[in-house]
């Protein structure tokens, strides 16, 4: 596993609520955005933020409302066939499966996996969100 956090995802209680504040802030949204996940470039990095029930729904976590419920890190690659590569190397390093690889319903390809610590990282391939060649993610608009 490349060294890299692609993504960063907040789990909170209103996304447009959350969108808002970082708007306010001067932090400009991605045309990926919707009414229910707000993107916003950081950088070679992006902020996600993503209704906390959901998001711990997608890492099939219980949702505590805070905790790792509520954040989870991203590590996005460039091949489909490397999220099952991914997610096996972190088990092997001492990690935990929370997720197997599978379909997404926004066209990707994702699974999960806790770090010992229990720090959900969701490793993806995001056909919409191609990586540069240094690694650093770039969204649309």
């Amino acid at each position: 596993m490349e060294p890299r956090i692609s993504l960063v995802t907040l789990g909170v209680a209103d996304v447009a609520r959350g969108r808002r504040f970082y708007e306010r802030l001067g932090w400009r949204a991605s045309k990926a955005s919707t009414d229910e996940v707000a993107f916003f470039q950081l950088g070679g990095m992006a902020l996600a933020l993503w209704g906390r029930a959901a998001l711990a729904a997608d890492a099939r976590l219980a949702d505590k409302g805070a905790g790792p419920g509520g954040v989870a890190l991203a590590h996005n690659v460039r091949a489909r066939a490397e999220v099952d590569a991914v997610l096996a190397e972190a088990e092997a390093a001492g990690g935990r499966l929370l997720r197997p690889a599978e379909d997404t319903p926004w066209g990707g390809y994702a699974g999960y996996f806790a770090d010992p610590d229990g720090h959900p990282w969701e490793v993806a391939w995001n056909p919409h969100f191609p990586l540069a060649p240094d690694g650093s993610l770039r969204l649309p608009g």
